[in-house]
Parts: C-alpha cells; structure tokens; sequence
C-alpha cells in the first residue's frame, strides 16, 4: 500500500480530461454547427473548404454583376425603343413629303417636325445613363480598326464589321479553308463557319458569336482574291474603343464585352449609299436630296437602331442564362463546401452523450480512486 502515487486516481484523471476535452469539442462543434472550428479540427478540410468559400462568394458576386448587366442593357434598350418610335414617324412624314398637294410652305413646317425629332434623338443619345455611365453617345461603342488589311478595303469588297462583342483592343485573324470554311481567331478563341470563302453573296451575314465578330455581305465576294485585289486568308483587323465589360464568372477569363454604337443622328443612316450623310442631313423641303434619298437614309437608320436593339437583346438573354448557371454552380458548391465544413448534429449529439456519460463515470471512479489510500490509516491505529 503506498500514498506517494496514486496510480489509479492518475489513470482515472487522465481518462476523465480525454473525456471532459472531447465533450467540450463536441459541445463547439454542436454549438456553431460546424465540424471545423479551427485549423487543427480539420487541417486539409479547412484549406479545401476554404477554397470552395471564395469559389462560392466569387458565384454569387458574379450572379449579381450579371443582373447588373442587365439592368444596364435594359436601360440602353429602353431608349432605343423610343428611338424606334421616332424613327417610325420620321419615315412617315418623309413620305408625307413626297406628295405634291403639298405646299413649300407645307414642307417647311414638316422639316420643323422632323428636326425636333431629330433632337430628340440626339437628346437621348446624350443623355441615356446608367449609374452616370452615357450608353448611346458611342462612348461604350467598340470600333473594327485597320489591320493587315484596311477597314477601306473591307468596305469597298462589301464588307462591314461589326465587333460589338469584341474586347477592345483585339487583333483578329482570318484564316480560309479553300472551299470549306472561314475562321476567325481573337487569339485564344477560334470559331469556324462551314462555307464557301470563294463565293459568298451579297446579304449574307457571318455571325462568330464566340468571338463577338458578325460579318455583313452588301455585294458578292470572293474572299480569296477579292478583297483590295489580294485574299483575305491570314490577314487581320483590330479593334479599339471603350466597350463595357461584366465579370460574370468567378475567375480569370470570365468577361463579357459588350459595345454598344453610336445613336444619335449624326451616326444614323450612314451606311446608307447616295448623297445624304445621315440621319442629321435629311431635307423635307424642295431643296432636299428627294425623296429616294431620305428614305434610304431613314430606312438604314431604323434598321441600325434594330440592329442595336436585336444585340442587347441577345446579350439580355445570354446573361439571364449565365445567371441561372451560376446559381446552379453555386448551388452545387456550396453542398459540397456543406459536406466539408458542416457538422452531422445527430451524429455529433451521440459523440456528445457519450462523452458526457464518460466524464461523469470517470468523476465517480476519481472519487473512488482517493478512498483507497486511506486504508493505510487502519496499519497505524
């Protein structure tokens, strides 16, 4: 019988400090609903979890610049469907011109309409704003630059560009597949349309949707040898401006460009061929260009501000898609963060009581424990 060591009450206190600090494990993790609470409940789980969080924020974020996104594009569409209106009625007092029980005097008073609706235009291009952003002055407007080859030389083959949903700053490069195909490359993507480049015709319309490129066909071209008098295979454009981009991904090389052109009168209708710059320049009265002219010039105007129009929408709709991706993603992420970082409450209950149990049976064996030295009374009565 010895005093100096109490072997057992040390045994028994060990096992009740095992118990007592693992109830009060059991007790945090039950009290945050979390099976990680630091670093050293789960090392690795923390690190992988962690990871899955930013992913996860990063969705989220990316889910709401979207719907930002598309408030903006709304915005901008929104005022262009007024353009629309004007546009209508400007075409029709354009006819209206062009009858001959009309006075001078008549059509003096039918250009004074015209040229307030043609302010208006202006005006709403100057002063359509998102968040203080101008969305129809050309500001946001990405542009199709010279490069290998010449924007000149495009137009004089019948060729237009639009690169609206190109990055700024962008070098492209075609490359034709004799009789097969045409591609287009922006440096990291390629995208190929299956078609004849010796023999395209005229209001056919190339859209390379992955690039951001739709290219427009005004005449029949042989994209070979058609084009300033040389091919067109291996030569490039760029692109410069300042289009709007929206981070719509968690990570590096999520962004979509969207430019958005001019829509005031001085850059409507210019595509229209004859003696009429723009928009700005048609004449109701006797000292216009005549009717043919103006209608052209008003005719190409509405379907620009279409054009326009047909793009944001896309855009809208490409976004709404991108949204419901990402909360999916999101979603998904998140259950699995959940599998890693949450804690099974039922489970963790279980490891919880029998924890308790343990560290109530361990109190008593203590208790027990300290009764036995005092035996040693009994030698020394």
């Amino acid at each position: 019988m010895i005093i100096n060591h109490n072997i057992t009450a040390l045994n028994t206190h060990n096992k009740l400090s095992s118990a007592s600090a693992a109830q009060g494990k059991s007790m945090e993790k039950l009290a945050s609903g979390l099976r990680i609470n630091k670093a050293g409940d789960d090392a690795a789980g923390l690190a992988i979890s962690e990871k899955m969080r930013a992913q996860v924020r990063g969705l989220d974020q990316a889910s709401r610049n979207a719907q930002d996104g598309i408030s903006l594009i709304q915005t901008a569409e929104g005022a262009l469907n007024e353009t629309h209106d004007i546009l209508q009625r400007m075409r029709e007092l354009g006819v209206q011109a062009n009858n001959d029980t009309n006075t001078n005097d008549d059509l003096g008073e039918l250009q004074k309409e015209f040229d307030q609706l043609s302010e208006e235009i202006t005006r709403i291009g100057n002063k359509t704003e998102f968040n203080t952003k101008t969305l129809l002055n050309g500001n946001l407007g990405v542009k199709a630059d010279d490069g290998t080859t010449t924007i000149a030389e495009l137009t004089a083959a019948g060729i237009s560009a639009d690169v609206a949903g190109v990055k700024s700053g962008s070098t492209l490069t075609f490359t034709l597949d004799t009789t097969n195909s045409i591609s287009v490359s922006d440096g990291t993507t390629t995208q190929q349309i299956n078609i004849d480049p010796t023999d395209v015709k005229a209001g056919q319309t190339l859209n390379f949707d992955k690039i951001g490129l739709k290219l427009s066909f005004d005449a029949d071209v042989d994209l070979a040898t058609g084009v300033a008098g040389g091919t067109l295979n291996g030569e490039t454009i760029t692109t410069d401006g300042n289009g709007v981009k929206f981070q719509i991904g968690a990570n590096e090389d999520t962004v979509l460009n969207l430019g958005i052109k001019d829509m005031r009168t001085t850059a409507l209708g210019q595509g229209a061929s004859g003696s009429v710059a723009s928009l700005a320049n048609v004449n109701l009265t006797s000292a216009g260009a005549g009717f043919d002219q103006n209608i052209k010039v008003i005719d190409q105007a509405i379907k620009e501000v279409s054009a326009e129009r047909s793009q944001l929408g896309a855009n809208q709709n490409r976004l709404e898609h991108t949204i419901n991706n990402l909360k999916t993603s999101s979603e998904n992420l998140t259950a699995a963060e959940s599998r890693v970082r949450d804690v099974d409450m039922a489970k963790e209950m279980m490891n919880q009581t029998k924890n308790s149990i343990l560290a109530q049976a361990a109190q008593a064996m203590l208790a027990q424990s300290n009764q036995t030295p005092q035996g040693v009374l009994q030698l020394l009565r």
